[in-house]
């Protein structure tokens, strides 16, 4: 609402107020009065605003013109520098062009005079290799011709006179070969067997074991004869309780205050020493005493054989092995061979393989457990089948061994390909061990049948005059025949003759084969 209504709508009220209609009339008058009086002045306000606002229109649309006149020129001046620009480019575009244009002609006209040029000496070259197949041909002819005149001079053909002088340079080309061979080989066997000899020495001296190893024992002692009754037992209940419970056999003979135990199983057989040894002492014997004795024996030689292994690996420093593979090198505190402890002779072999791997710069912790592992087929029984070492392998690879140990296992006696520098310490390591002096025991029949063997091999070739084993079996020397073979059969005849004592003979370490062809003339001066 605006201020004249607002005093029209006052002066009416006061005039109400008032009383009279005078002055309400009068109120009412006034109040129209200062309405016109406002509406007047609104609408002078209204012009006015107008009029400004019309000025301001005029103002930005001249100061909008002149912008766009601005504009527009700048927008010719930039037109005309940039026609200016193209112009220059497209002259100096034109003018590279040309000069392309006179460089490519000159390229032209320089590949045309080169093409020519070829040309001519094609020709050139075409005539004279023609000239060189016709001279060619006529040398052909002149050296057919030679070779007639030849042919008819030495009354031989080409093809015989070939022959005859590819015999003569076969001939002297093995001499030659066969000369060299033998020198060589001469010089590579004396440098091994000094450097073997070395290795093996030095290894032997820093290894000190006993010569002869202890025995299992199979017998037991008896402080009088009458025990043998009480062993026996009525009716023999006593003797085939213990037989049955420990799976061996009782001798009760003559002998005096003993019995013997027998059993191919030395861990069996030591359970029943040990058993019938604490049976003896107590001098309670009957089939329930037995029974708890066997059980108390056999707990006793199972921590036996446990801790065996366990010092065995403690003495090589080889850490870390499965729990069966220590127990199977714990039972081979309980075998022999040939007389000798096969736990013994496995440490021994480890620290043999160990030191001489140091020699030879090889990996010493393969070879020290290949040596230690490579019986270790000979722990189990004969219900497993298959040559020890090859078993040994298969047990070492079941239990986690690598391939490299499990090679020098399998390997050492040469039933697989050796694989590695360290199956070839192991394989003489456990041959060292085994044929030096005092480690085992081999009757006299023995060593004279291994000998006859040996003889009898060489002496199958009918080259062969005559064969010797010398040094205990440790090399063949072998006689032939002068006439009937060569210098180069003699090396066959010598691999030969290695090759089959290699395949058909059992022998610890090496044996040399020396084959000495010798000839003699003699001429009587009358």
């Amino acid at each position: 609402m605006d201020s004249s209504s607002i005093f029209l709508v006052l002066g009416l009220a006061l005039g109400l107020l008032v009383g009279g209609t005078v002055g309400a009339t009068v109120f009412f008058r006034r109040g129209r009065e200062v309405r016109d009086i406002g509406e007047e002045n609104i609408r002078a306000n209204i012009r006015l605003a107008k009029e400004a606002w019309e000025k301001e229109q005029a103002r930005k649309e001249a100061e909008m013109e002149r912008e766009r006149s601005a504009f527009q020129k700048q927008m010719r001046v930039e037109q005309l520098e940039r026609e200016r620009e193209w112009k220059a480019e497209r002259a100096e575009w034109k003018r590279e062009y040309g000069n392309q244009d006179r460089s490519l002609q000159d390229r032209k006209k320089r590949l045309q005079r080169v093409e020519n040029d070829l040309a001519h000496r094609e020709q050139t070259v075409a005539a004279s290799l023609k000239d060189l197949a016709q001279k060619e041909g006529e040398l052909e002819s002149a050296h057919e011709r030679q070779m007639q005149e030849l042919e008819r001079i030495a009354q031989l053909t080409r093809a015989e006179a070939r022959a005859n002088l590819l015999a003569e340079v076969e001939q002297g080309a093995r001499q030659d070969v066969v000369r060299v061979v033998r020198d060589i080989e001469a010089q590579t066997q004396q440098i091994a067997d000094q450097r073997a000899r070395e290795i093996i020495s030095l290894s032997l001296e820093r290894v000190a074991s006993d010569h002869v190893a202890e025995q299992v024992v199979s017998m037991v002692s008896l402080p009088s004869d009458e025990m043998k009754g009480r062993i026996i037992g009525r009716q023999g209940r006593n003797i085939r309780s213990i037989e049955q419970a420990l799976g061996v056999d009782i001798v009760v003979d003559d002998t005096p205050e003993s019995i013997v135990i027998s059993c191919f199983d030395p861990v069996r057989r030591e359970i029943a020493r040990m058993a019938l040894s604490v049976l003896v002492r107590d001098g309670r014997i009957h089939p329930t005493r037995i029974e708890k004795e066997v059980g108390k024996a056999t707990a006793a030689v199972e921590e036996t054989i446990m801790d065996a292994g366990q010092q065995a690996l403690l003495e090589t420093g080889i850490p870390g092995l499965h729990r069966e593979l220590q127990k199977l090198l714990g039972r081979l505190k309980f075998r022999t061979s040939y007389g000798q402890n096969q736990l013994y002779h496995a440490i021994e072999t480890a620290h043999l393989a160990a030191m001489i791997a140091e020699e030879l710069h090889g990996d010493v912790q393969s070879a020290r457990m290949g040596g230690l592992l490579h019986d270790i087929g000979k722990a189990v029984t004969h219900e497993v089948e298959g040559p020890h070492a090859i078993v040994g392998a298969s047990i070492a690879r079941k239990y986690g061994i690598n391939q490299k140990v499990a090679n020098c296992i399998e390997a050492h006696h040469h039933e697989v390909e050796m694989a590695s520098m360290e199956a070839v310490i192991v394989a003489t390591a456990d041959a060292v061990s085994g044929a030096r002096p005092g480690a085992r025991r081999i009757s006299v029949e023995n060593y004279y049948q291994r000998i006859r063997e040996l003889e009898d091999v060489a002496a199958e070739y009918e080259e062969v005059s005559q064969a010797y084993a010398l040094q205990a079996g440790r090399e063949l020397r072998v006689l032939v025949k002068p006439h009937q073979i060569d210098d180069r059969g003699c090396v066959d005849l010598s691999e030969a003759i290695a090759d089959q004592i290699h395949d058909t003979l059992q022998y610890p370490g090496q044996i040399k084969v020396t084959v000495i062809r010798e000839s003699r003339s003699e001429a009587i001066a009358m």
